[in-house]
C-alpha cells in the first residue's frame, strides 16, 4: 500500500461516514454517497459501482453504506435485502475485480439476543429482525467472494452531532427541551459504539492489514436506562426523572433481541489496544459535539 493509500468510502454522508476525514486524514479519501456533496454512488447500481472502482483505482474500500433503519426495514424487506446484500455484493465484486481489501461494518443484530453474556466473534449467528438478516447476507457474501477483507460487526451506534437522530441524541433534545419525566427501556442490553472510535479501530486493522471477522464495539454494556442515567449526569439534570419501563411499553415493528453486547475477543487476541470505555465515549461525545450546540443545556 501506498505512503497515501486511496480509500473509497460509501455512505460517506451518514452517521458514521462524518468522521472519515477526521480519522482517515493520511489517506487519499473519495467520498461517495447518494446526498448532495459527495461523490454521487449508489451501491445498489452494479454498473455504476463497478464503473466508479475502475475509474478512481482504489487501493481498499470501506463499505458504509446501508438501509440501517430497523423498523422500515421490516416493513420493506426486499429494499433492505437489495441495499444491505446487494449493495454489499456489488462492492465486494469490485474489489475481487480490482484485487483489493473490503471493510465491511456489520452489526450485532446478527445474533438472536438470548446470550447472558456478550457475544464474540465465533458465536453462531440468528437474527432475530430483517435488518439483522440482511446485514448478515452481505457478510457471507464478503466472506464467501473474498480473499482479504474484514467484517467489523459495531454495537448501538452512537455519533453524528446536530444530526443525530439516534437514542443519545433524542435523550440530550428532550432534557435540553425542559422534559422532566423520562420513560426509558430498561430490560434490553447492548454495546454502545460512537462511530469515530469505530472508524479508529477500523484504521488500526487497515494499517496492521489484519483481515477476518471482528467485534468492534466500546468496551463494557448496559441497558438504555443506564446511558440515560449517564446523559442526566453529564447535562446536569438531577430534577429530571428517569422511569425504567419494560419495552413492551414501546412497541415497534420490528422484533429486538434481550441482548446486543459484544465482546472485542478478536482484536483482544491481536494485541491491539481496547476500545474505551462506554462511559468515557458518551461523556466525550456529549461535551465535545452535543453540549456546544445546546446551549440552553
Amino acid at each position: 500500500m501506498s505512503a497515501r493509500p486511496r480509500l473509497l468510502v460509501t455512505g460517506a454522508g451518514g452517521m458514521v461516514g462524518g468522521y472519515v476525514p477526521e480519522v482517515f486524514r493520511d489517506y487519499e479519501l473519495i467520498l461517495t454517497d447518494v446526498v448532495p456533496g459527495l461523490i454521487p454512488l449508489d451501491v445498489r447500481d452494479s454498473l455504476a459501482v463497478m464503473a466508479m472502482a475502475r475509474r478512481e483505482k482504489p487501493d481498499l474500500i470501506l463499505h458504509l453504506a446501508a438501509a440501517t433503519d430497523v423498523d422500515r426495514c421490516e416493513q420493506e424487506p426486499e429494499e433492505a435485502f437489495r441495499s444491505n446484500a446487494g449493495g454489499t455484493q456489488n462492492i465486494a465484486a469490485a474489489c475481487l475485480e480490482k484485487e483489493i481489501p473490503m471493510i465491511y461494518v456489520s452489526t450485532a443484530a446478527v445474533f438472536w439476543g438470548d446470550k447472558p453474556d456478550p457475544y464474540v466473534e465465533n458465536d453462531t449467528p440468528k437474527p432475530a429482525n430483517v435488518y439483522g438478516r440482511s446485514k448478515l447476507a452481505g457478510e457471507e457474501i464478503v466472506a464467501s467472494l473474498l480473499p482479504r477483507y474484514a467484517i467489523v460487526r459495531a454495537g448501538w451506534m452512537i455519533g453524528g452531532g446536530e444530526r443525530d437522530k439516534k437514542f443519545v441524541g433524542k435523550l440530550v433534545r428532550m432534557m435540553a427541551e425542559g422534559k422532566k419525566h423520562l420513560k426509558v427501556v430498561n430490560d434490553k442490553w447492548g454495546s454502545p459504539t460512537y462511530a469515530k472510535d469505530l472508524l479508529a479501530g477500523i484504521e488500526r486493522l487497515i494499517r496492521r492489514q489484519s483481515y477476518g471477522l471482528y467485534h468492534m464495539a466500546n468496551e463494557g454494556w448496559c441497558s438504555r436506562y443506564e446511558i440515560a442515567l449517564q446523559i442526566r449526569e453529564l447535562l446536569r439534570c438531577p430534577d429530571v426523572k428517569i422511569e425504567p419501563v419494560s419495552s413492551d411499553q414501546f412497541p415497534l415493528p420490528a422484533p429486538r433481541g434481550r441482548s446486543e453486547a459484544i465482546w472485542n475477543k478478536q482484536l483482544e487476541l491481536l494485541g491491539l489496544p481496547p476500545q474505551r470505555a462506554w462511559q468515557e465515549a458518551i461523556r466525550e461525545y456529549l461535551e465535545k459535539e452535543l453540549l456546544d450546540e445546546r446551549a440552553g443545556v
